[in-house]
């Protein structure tokens, strides 16, 4: 398989401010990306993300006719562009209105200002997910492990498959929320579990637990996601339910990786 290289990236940057497109433009170029066409409003980001496409979309949060949550869901909902990974920079630290972003699939959040190692850094998370390969096991052959995948966010389960699939997992049934998760897995047979932590009717504290207790799936391991800090007060004793793993949203493919590896490879 051919990695593609930064200096091959190809860049769709919406950001609002003509300054800031020029300063985010002239760092972009710093980190050895050329291949960047800027835009200044939703619409036209829409309609040059249709028109012709990217390897990456860079946005800022607001805009003078909506959000960059409004490109994004463009670009998510269209089976042809939905594996494109999209990267937020904001000033913006309401963990609501970031949760939202976290929630559709970003691949990485860029706080204003950032530093060059910072947009490095997401850089390669964002390009992690353009060039994943697949896992190799010991135990497993990767394309036959079997996994359940829990999130009340369709666009979230849909970047949480896409990084999956990108790693060689094939076989993978999906549920809204714990109380459908439970549904499949009295029926079928599991070899993991990645699910979020916030959903309605059964969150997954409580889907772990009866996973965890229950004596024919005490064996599966957990993955549980969350768009909340994994140092959060919610997340502090959730291993004692049987969790193995704690994943933040945005779900990067090198954690997920490593994660797989570990709770695969035993």
């Amino acid at each position: 398989m051919h990695n593609i290289a930064l200096s091959d990236v190809s860049i769709i940057l919406a950001e609002p401010s003509d300054t800031q497109r020029k300063i985010i433009s002239k760092q972009l170029a710093a980190a050895d990306v050329d291949r960047i066409e800027t835009v200044g409003t939703v619409k036209d980001a829409i309609e040059l993300i249709n028109k012709h496409g990217a390897d990456l979309i860079v946005s800022a949060m607001y805009f003078s006719d909506g959000t960059g949550l409004d490109i994004i869901k463009n670009v998510k909902n269209n089976e042809q562009l939905a594996s494109t990974p999209f990267m937020l920079i904001s000033s913006e630290n309401r963990a609501d209105k970031l949760d939202e972003f976290k929630q559709s699939g970003v691949a990485a959040i860029l706080p204003k200002p950032f530093s060059p190692e910072s947009l490095t850094k997401a850089l390669k998370t964002s390009l992690d997910l353009i060039n994943s390969e697949e896992l190799e096991l010991e135990l497993f052959d990767i394309q036959d492990v079997r996994v359940l995948l829990v999130d009340d966010s369709k666009l979230a389960r849909n970047h949480i498959r896409r990084v999956l699939t990108s790693l060689g997992l094939e076989k993978i049934m999906e549920a809204e929320n714990g109380a459908e998760a439970l549904t499949l897995v009295k029926d079928h047979t599991f070899d993991l579990v990645v699910t979020d932590y916030n959903m309605p009717e059964m969150d997954g504290r409580e889907l772990s637990e009866f996973i965890r207790f229950n004596p024919e799936t005490a064996h599966v391991p957990i993955i549980m996601v969350t768009s909340e800090s994994t140092s959060s007060l919610h997340m502090a004793n959730i291993h004692q339910t049987g969790v193995n793993a704690l994943c933040d949203k945005p779900f990067e493919v090198n954690e997920v990786k490593g994660m797989l590896a570990s709770l695969l490879g035993q």
